[in-house]
């Protein structure tokens, strides 16, 4: 009987405890970050491309990652985000790497040679850094962003492939590309959907990458969609 006269009253403190916490589910987050996974789907062009280059193809590339939310005003209107993800890049092209010499060996594929792949595939590593502007409030998560910063990126993995009548080249750890690259990127749209553009400030070769004793200074431009999810 002493037991269950102290273990009533226990429990009912406890449940009166628990009325007065009682989470509210519905109310205002007034301290909402927006962080959140994020896609994108690009067209993957390239700037200062060397004489003849062309893509014949479509250069399709997908990134994938996670950015943290900073909010920097009182509003949560403007933030700072930072992130970690992973893409991979495919050009496909008319630039011949011959990896079977002591150097590689770089040349545009000549006006009438039949091959039916050219493609080069890089694979990342990537750390996102971008400044956001908004128009969500705390009661609506559909707003407009123009969310604009940099990309640190750094090669995990290549592969390069041709195939034609009379050559077949497949090869790996080209030490011709650069390890880090680095440029600028924008994305600007409504809610879940949004135009991307991302500006490659150095090249994807080392300056011992050439044709005819020039460099192969060509540096990404990749246009495309990017999708963030919450």
């Amino acid at each position: 009987m002493r037991i269950l006269l102290f273990i009533i009253p226990f429990f009912v403190s406890l449940s009166v405890l628990a009325q007065k916490d009682e989470i509210d589910f519905d109310a205002v987050d007034s301290l909402y970050r927006e962080d959140q996974f994020y896609i994108n789907f690009t067209y993957n062009s390239v700037r200062k491309s060397p004489d003849g280059f062309d893509q014949n193809k479509f250069s399709p590339g997908i990134s994938l990652g996670f950015l943290r939310d900073m909010p920097i005003n009182k509003d949560r209107t403007l933030a700072i985000a930072a992130g970690l993800g992973y893409s991979i890049a495919s050009y496909n092209h008319n630039l011949i790497i011959n990896t079977s010499a002591a150097n590689n060996q770089y040349s545009i594929i000549g006006e009438g040679v039949d091959y039916t792949t050219d493609r080069l595939t890089l694979h990342f590593i990537d750390l996102p850094i971008e400044f956001r502007w908004r128009t969500s409030t705390p009661e609506n998560h559909q707003f407009w962003r123009i969310y604009t910063g940099i990309k640190l990126s750094y090669l995990l993995h290549d592969s390069y492939k041709y195939e034609s009548a009379t050559l077949n080249i497949k090869s790996t750890g080209n030490t011709d590309l650069n390890a880090f690259h680095y440029g600028a990127y924008a994305a600007v749209g409504w809610n879940t959907w949004n135009l991307y553009l991302y500006y490659g400030f150095n090249p994807l070769f080392k300056s011992s990458a050439q044709i005819q004793n020039r460099s192969i200074e060509m540096s990404a431009l990749n246009i495309g969609l990017m999708f963030y999810i919450l």
